[in-house]
C-alpha cells in the first residue's frame, strides 16, 4: 500500500494511509488475530455478523421501497 506524501504534510498522508487499511479491513484483521478463535467461535461470529448483515440489507430495502 502506498501513500504520497504532499507538501510535507504528513498528517494528512497518515489520515489517507488509516482510511485506506480500513477500507481494506486490516484492522479489524489484525484484531481477530491478537488470540487464537476456536473454529466453534469462528463459526458463531461469522454466522452472525452474516445474519446483522442481511438485518442491515433489509432495513435499508424497507426504508428506500418505504420512500418510493
Amino acid at each position: 500500500m502506498q501513500v504520497i506524501v504532499r507538501d510535507n504534510n504528513v498528517e494528512q498522508a497518515i489520515r489517507v494511509l488509516k482510511k485506506k487499511l480500513q477500507r481494506e479491513g486490516v484492522f479489524r484483521e489484525m484484531k481477530l488475530r491478537q488470540h487464537y478463535e476456536k473454529p466453534s467461535q469462528k463459526k458463531a461470529r461469522e454466522k452472525s455478523e452474516a445474519i446483522r448483515r442481511s438485518r442491515k440489507l433489509a432495513r435499508k430495502r424497507a426504508l428506500i421501497e418505504g420512500n418510493l
